[in-house]
């Protein structure tokens, strides 16, 4: 009988040489790569919608091959954020606008 205060009681020992009857479970299917099914959104952003495509690929490589995956991914997602940063276009204009009688202006 199980005592509450100390838990099951112990299995009986074997004789020596005896097998062990229980039998452990084998599971269902291969332990194998497996997709996950995770949805993905699009961004409206193609390069980031490119990266997160890429993503699904980790469901058919085996598992070894998912951190070069997933660093070329978040490289590509890192350039992406360094684009947003530089700016494309003309260059803004002066915070302080030249004004005539300037030291550092030349009139011709």
């Amino acid at each position: 009988m199980a005592d509450p205060m100390n838990g099951p009681e112990p299995a009986a020992p074997q004789a020596p040489g005896a097998r062990a009857t229980a039998v452990a479970a084998e599971p269902a299917e291969p332990a194998g790569p497996r997709p996950l099914g995770v949805a993905v959104a699009p961004t409206g952003q193609p390069a980031v919608d490119a990266g997160l495509a890429r993503l699904a690929e980790a469901d058919h490589l085996p598992v070894s091959g998912h951190l070069g995956m997933y660093e070329d991914v978040h490289r590509g997602l890192r350039d992406v954020l360094a684009s947003l940063d530089q700016h494309s276009g003309p260059p803004a204009p002066s915070p302080t606008p030249d004004r005539p009688g300037r030291p550092d202006r030349h009139d011709q």
